[in-house]
C-alpha cells in the first residue's frame, strides 16, 4: 500500500553555516627586538577558541600593514582564490602575489606571535604598533603609518560613507 507522501533528504554542511567573527576594537602594543607582538586582553577574549588552530599573517594589498586572519577566515579567503582559472595568467599572477610572504603563526603561551623579519619590514614596523579590529580580520600597523592614514585629509569619510553604504545596492565596484 502506498501512502502517497514524498520524503526528502537534506544534508546540511553545518561549516558553512558558522559565522563569521566581527571583531572590535582597536588596541596600541609593542614589538619587541625579536619581532614578538602580545596579543591584547580584548583580542585574546574575541579569538580564545582560535589560539589553539594559530593564524595566517599576509601583506595588505592595499596598505603597507599586515593582516592577521584567523585559520577558519583564511580558508574561506582561499577558497575563493582557489576557484580562480590558473589557466589564465592574471588570475596565476593574482594567486603569487596575494600569498606572497603568507605565513602561518602560532600564539606562545603567553599569547604572543611572532612577526617575521620581512613582514617587519614590508609594513614599516618600528616599535609601536596598532592592531585594529576590521569585521573579520586585524591589521597590524606602526603606529604613525596608522594614524597618517586615518586622519588622512584628503578623504572626506562622510563621502566615503555615503558612496560605499549609501545606495541600496551596496555595490563597492567602480563604474
Amino acid at each position: 500500500m502506498k501512502c502517497g507522501k514524498k520524503w526528502y533528504i537534506f544534508v546540511f554542511d553545518f561549516k558553512e553555516l558558522e559565522q563569521v567573527k566581527n571583531l572590535i576594537g582597536m588596541y596600541e602594543c609593542r614589538v619587541d627586538a625579536k619581532g614578538r607582538l602580545m596579543l591584547p586582553s580584548g583580542l585574546k577574549k574575541q579569538l580564545a577558541a582560535e589560539l589553539q588552530e594559530g593564524f595566517v599573517l599576509k601583506r595588505s594589498v592595499f596598505n603597507t600593514c599586515l593582516e592577521l586572519h584567523t585559520m577558519n577566515e583564511w580558508n574561506c579567503v582561499m577558497a575563493e582564490v582557489n576557484k580562480l582559472n590558473r589557466f589564465v595568467k592574471k588570475n596565476n599572477d593574482f594567486i603569487r602575489m596575494f600569498t606572497a610572504g603568507v605565513r602561518i603563526v602560532d600564539a606562545d603561551s603567553t599569547s604572543r606571535i611572532q612577526v617575521p623579519k620581512d613582514l617587519i619590514n614590508f609594513a614599516g614596523i618600528e616599535k609601536q604598533v596598532v592592531l585594529a579590529s576590521v569585521g573579520n580580520i586585524i591589521e597590524i600597523w606602526d603606529k604613525d603609518q596608522y594614524e597618517n592614514t586615518v586622519n588622512d585629509v584628503s578623504v572626506d569619510f562622510g563621502v566615503l560613507a555615503e558612496e560605499v553604504m549609501g545606495n541600496t545596492s551596496k555595490s563597492t565596484d567602480h563604474e
